[in-house]
């Protein structure tokens, strides 16, 4: 069921959502949280649909935050809140509500949406594009348990992990984070299977791709070895390369979909690792509402340390500065 109201209220908004749960038959409805999502109306459609799809495993309240750019002064002078309520096959799993932002009011979008809350469940903020540089001192983001970006929407992506890093509040996390989750299990059970020690690892992929500096940097933050990161022509990530005293531990995907583990002295193994959607990424945010002290740690690293695949840890480098030189030649091999 679709509700549109036109230049309306916070307060005429939640009484359409119990107008319609009742239309449908559903006056109760089990919700564990608040999904809002900050986007344009360019990224809306597929946005929502991730959402939508994601709220199968998280039934939710998903509130759209559609700013509309004004172009007279005029326009922008005056305040309009538009609205669409969706309830039932509609929305998915829970609810939708659209807002559309018009004039003053899309400069206190948190007035629209705080009286449109869940009571007492967490919030999650969610900008698939355009992430304020602090999501945590954004008025929508002080809201929230969770923060979401995607700093692979940015126009410079790298550029981008080095503001999060320094602007880093807990609670705050990336999609492209996520996307790794597969390649640090697949390499955290690889290193269970070997009593060896690590000695350098190479990061292969596609440039302009956050992911592969946030999996260096993992690497690097976590064994306390030298990590180089290296282009490729993608998709993604395409390999890892460790070396160790047991010999050389590849996780290589070539196609983006099949990848192939080889340890020494034992057989290859096909494993799969392939490249999830949107909805699977948010859908794994959502199950955890902690603060994620590995992905701080990792970003923290610092993308700039790995430019030369030379540097090591702080603590590695303070207490053993006479072996960093040995250590950069390991990383070129």
């Amino acid at each position: 069921m679709k509700i549109d109201l036109t230049d309306t209220t916070s307060s005429k908004i939640n009484k359409a959502l119990v107008q319609a749960r009742r239309a449908i038959g559903t006056p109760a409805v089990g919700m564990v949280l608040t999904l809002v999502i900050v986007t344009d109306e360019e990224n809306a459609y597929d946005a929502l649909k991730a959402a939508s799809e994601a709220s199968r495993e998280h039934p939710s309240r998903k509130l759209v935050v559609i700013k509309r750019v004004s172009r007279s002064p005029r326009d922008r002078a005056k305040a309009r809140l538009d609205a669409e309520v969706r309830v039932g096959t509609d929305a998915g799993t829970g609810e939708t509500v659209v807002l559309r932002l018009y004039g003053e009011v899309i400069d206190h979008a948190q007035s629209v949406v705080l009286p449109l809350l869940l009571p007492d469940a967490p919030v999650v903020v969610w900008w698939p594009v355009n992430a304020p540089l602090d999501p945590a001192k954004e008025p929508l983001g002080a809201l929230a348990q969770r923060r979401v970006t995607d700093s692979y929407a940015a126009e410079e992506p790298v550029k981008e992990l080095v503001a999060r890093a320094a602007a880093y509040t807990p609670g705050d996390t990336d999609l492209s984070w996520a996307r790794i989750t597969p390649w640090r299990s697949m390499l955290a059970a690889a290193l269970d299977q070997v009593a060896c020690d690590v000695t350098a690892v190479e990061v292969e992929g596609e440039e302009f791709n956050p992911s592969c500096e946030l999996l260096a940097m993992w690497l690097a933050d976590r064994l306390k070895v030298p990590v180089k990161r290296t282009g490729s022509a993608g998709p993604g990530l395409t390999a890892v390369r460790m070396e160790s005293s047991c010999g050389p531990i590849v996780l290589d995907r070539a196609d983006g979909s099949l990848a192939t583990l080889s340890i020494k002295g034992q057989p290859d193994r096909a494993v799969a690792l392939k490249r999830r959607e949107t909805a699977e990424l948010i859908a794994e945010e959502l199950r955890r509402l902690d603060p994620d002290e590995i992905y701080a740690s990792a970003l923290r690293f610092g993308v700039h340390r790995l430019s030369d695949g030379g540097d090591i840890a702080p603590d590695k480098a303070e207490a053993t500065p006479a072996k960093k030189a040995p250590a950069k030649k390991a990383a070129a091999k």
